[in-house]
C-alpha cells in the first residue's frame, strides 16, 4: 500500500550510483569487511585550520542565525571577489546566489527554468546526478556522447546537431567528473561560437573541480571564454572539492538577476540559507588564494601516478591521464567477457565492478552509471597507503580473470 503514496515523478529517477556505492562500502566495513573505497568523490584531506577557525569563531560569536537567503552580504563580498580574481568575471551582489552545495543551485536553476519537454544537452560520460535532476524538473535529458580519442569532450559540430528548439540548457563539466577531462579556453571559445547562434540555450557550467589541475594545465571557464554568453550562463562552483569541504554543505553561483532571483525564490519554499556557520567558513576561504592547494596537487600527482601505473601493468585495462580532478576513467572493455574463478561470467561494466567489490575488496564505479559503459571510475583522492593497496588489489583480481 505505502506505494500508492509515492509521487509518479519518482519513478523517473533513481537513487544515486555513487551514495549507493558507499553505503554498500560502510554496510560491509560494519561487518568487518576491509574494502577500500575508490568509488566516492570527496578529498581524503581534512579541511584547512585557518578555515576551520573561521567557522568555530562564527560559533563562538553567536553567529547562528537566519541570513538572506542566497547568503550574506559578507559571503556574497567574498564570493564575488573570487569570480573577479580567479576567473575574470564581474558580478552584482543580486546575481549571486550562495546555497547547500553546488548540487542544490543545479537542481534549483533547473526547476527554476525547465518545463515539461524541454530539453537539457548533456554531454556524456557525465556527472550521475545530471539526468536525473533534469527528470524531476520535468525536462528530458538528451545525452551526446563524447570519445575517448577525443579527451571525452564535446566537439562543436556534436554540440549543433543536438541542439533543437526545445533545447533550455546545456550542461559542461569541466574539469569532468569522471573522466576529469579540462576544456582550454579554445576549445570553449569553439563551443561558444555554435552557442552564439542558439539564443534560447541557458548554459549551466559546472566548476566544482576548477583548481585540481594537474602539469600546468590552466582552467577556464565559459563565460569567460565569450563574455558574450555571460548573461545566460550559470557559473556553478562550491567548496566541497577544491576545500575538501564536503561535509560543509555549501556551494555558490553567478549568474543573471533574473535567474538568481528565480533560484532565491525556489530556495526560500526549501532549505533557506544555508548554514551560517558554512557560511563564515566559506569567507575564509574564497578572499584569499588558496595556500595549501600546491601541496594538495604534488600528493594527488603523485597518486593518479600509481593509478596509472597500475593501469598500464594490468591486461584489459587502459587510460589516457587526465588532466584535472582526482578520477581516471579507465577502459574495461577487454575484461568483459571474461570468467572469474569461480565459473561466473563477467558481462558488463557492473558485473566487473561488483566482482572488484567481492574478490578484491576495493569498491569502484562502473561507466554506465555515468552514460558509458565498458569503463571504470576509480577515484584516487585516499590516502597513499590505502591507494597502493586498493591497486595491487585490483590487479590481483583482475589478473585472476580467465
Amino acid at each position: 500500500m505505502s506505494a500508492e503514496f509515492i509521487a509518479p515523478r519518482l519513478k523517473r529517477v533513481r537513487p544515486s550510483p555513487t551514495a549507493a556505492v558507499a553505503d554498500r562500502v560502510r554496510a560491509l566495513q560494519l561487518q568487518g569487511i576491509a574494502v577500500i573505497s575508490l568509488g566516492q568523490g570527496e578529498l581524503d584531506f581534512d579541511t584547512p585550520d585557518y578555515i576551520k577557525q573561521a567557522g568555530i569563531e562564527a560559533i563562538q560569536h553567536g553567529e547562528t542565525k537566519y541570513t538572506a537567503v542566497g547568503g550574506s552580504a559578507a559571503l556574497k563580498s567574498a564570493i564575488i571577489g573570487k569570480f573577479s580574481r580567479d576567473n575574470d568575471l564581474v558580478y552584482r551582489p543580486e546575481e549571486i546566489i550562495a546555497g547547500t552545495g553546488a548540487k542544490q543551485l543545479i537542481f534549483n536553476a533547473l526547476l527554476a527554468t525547465l518545463s515539461e519537454g524541454q530539453q537539457v544537452i548533456i554531454p556524456a560520460p557525465y556527472w550521475v546526478s545530471y539526468p536525473d535532476m533534469v527528470a524531476l524538473a520535468d525536462g528530458k535529458a538528451i545525452t551526446v556522447p563524447c570519445l575517448e580519442q577525443d579527451g571525452w569532450k564535446l566537439t562543436p559540430a556534436a554540440l549543433k546537431a543536438a541542439i533543437t528548439p526545445k533545447t533550455r540548457w546545456l550542461i559542461l563539466n569541466s574539469p569532468s567528473n569522471p573522466t576529469g577531462a579540462l576544456y582550454s579556453r579554445q576549445e570553449l571559445e569553439a563551443l561558444a561560437a555554435v552557442l552564439l547562434d542558439a539564443p534560447q540555450v541557458l548554459v549551466l557550467a559546472d566548476d566544482i573541480y576548477e583548481p585540481l589541475c594537474y602539469d600546468g594545465e590552466v582552467f577556464a571557464t565559459l563565460a569567460q571564454a565569450e563574455p558574450l554568453l555571460k548573461q545566460r550562463t550559470l557559473t556553478v562552483n562550491g567548496l566541497s572539492k577544491s576545500f575538501s569541504m564536503t561535509g560543509w554543505r555549501l556551494g555558490y553561483a553567478g549568474g543573471p538577476a533574473w535567474l538568481i532571483g528565480a533560484m532565491e525564490i525556489l530556495q526560500s519554499q526549501s532549505t533557506s540559507n544555508p548554514s551560517t556557520i558554512s557560511q563564515a567558513a566559506g569567507i575564509a576561504a574564497l578572499k584569499q588564494p588558496a595556500p595549501f592547494l600546491p601541496g594538495w596537487l604534488m600528493q594527488l600527482t603523485n597518486r593518479r601516478r600509481r593509478v596509472m601505473s597500475l593501469i598500464e601493468q594490468v591486461a584489459g585495462l587502459s587510460a589516457a591521464t587526465p588532466p584535472a580532478a582526482f578520477y581516471i576513467f579507465v577502459n574495461c572493455k577487454d575484461l568483459i567477457g571474461k570468467r572469474t574463478a569461480g565459473g561466473k561470467l563477467i558481462d558488463s561494466d557492473q558485473a566487473l565492478a561488483d566482482y572488484l567489490v567481492e574478490q578484491g575488496q576495493v569498491a569502484t564505479l562502473p561507466g554506465s552509471a555515468f552514460g558509458m559503459p565498458g569503463y571504470l571510475r576509480i577515484a584516487y583522492a585516499i590516502d597513499d597507503q590505502l591507494l597502493d593497496i586498493a591497486c595491487q588489489r585490483i590487479a590481483e583480481a583482475c589478473r585472476a580473470l580467465k
